[in-house]
């Protein structure tokens, strides 16, 4: 252990908020939109905070601003869907990362799922929540998988230091590589 750096308490609160943004974007994550269906119609956010939690049962987590108006939905609603977005989608992912009135304007939803579900994913998860637990400033919402697909042959959208790109397949591209979009 001796030869882990870390990191010196910083004078100010906000350079530690700071550092810590910094460093974790150097964690790659998939980008996805949690959708749910309230009374007043479909809610959605983009999150990279998405993983997968159990084998039995099949269970996955979210974590979401405690203080955003879809994680209040979706503990209402009582479900909702992972979407996850391809290497195209990145207008999908910034849509969804606005706030605005109507953000399923125009987005193409799968007719086959009472939550919504985007045309357009390259895999989703539809789920029942089964847990909340707090997180400091975020809740932690564990999902119980009720149904789930994906697209074959399809490359994921992936942030990684604040830009979105791709991962392509090894087989297709001689090994995985990140390919920035911007």
């Amino acid at each position: 252990m001796d030869s882990v750096k870390r990191l010196a308490a910083p004078a100010d609160p906000d350079d530690g908020v700071f550092r810590f943004r910094q460093a974790i974007s150097r964690f790659s994550t998939g980008v996805a939109v949690i959708t749910t269906r309230t009374v007043d119609g479909p809610a959605g956010m983009t999150a990279s905070a998405v993983a997968s939690l159990s084998m039995d049962p099949l269970q996955l987590l979210v974590c979401i601003g405690s203080n955003l108006p879809t994680c209040k939905a979706i503990t209402e609603a009582g479900s909702f869907a992972v979407n996850v977005l391809g290497e195209d989608h990145e207008h999908l992912a910034r849509h969804f990362a606005t706030r605005r009135k109507d953000k399923f304007s125009g987005v193409e939803l799968r007719p086959d799922s009472d939550v919504p579900v985007l045309a357009d994913a390259i895999a989703h998860f539809v789920c029942s929540v089964a847990d909340t637990l707090p997180g400091g400033d975020h809740t932690i919402i564990v999902g119980d998988v009720l149904t789930c697909d994906h697209v074959p042959g399809t490359n994921p959208l992936v942030y990684f230091a604040s830009a979105f790109g791709t991962l392509h397949d090894p087989a297709a591209a001689g090994g995985w590589h990140f390919a920035s979009a911007m």
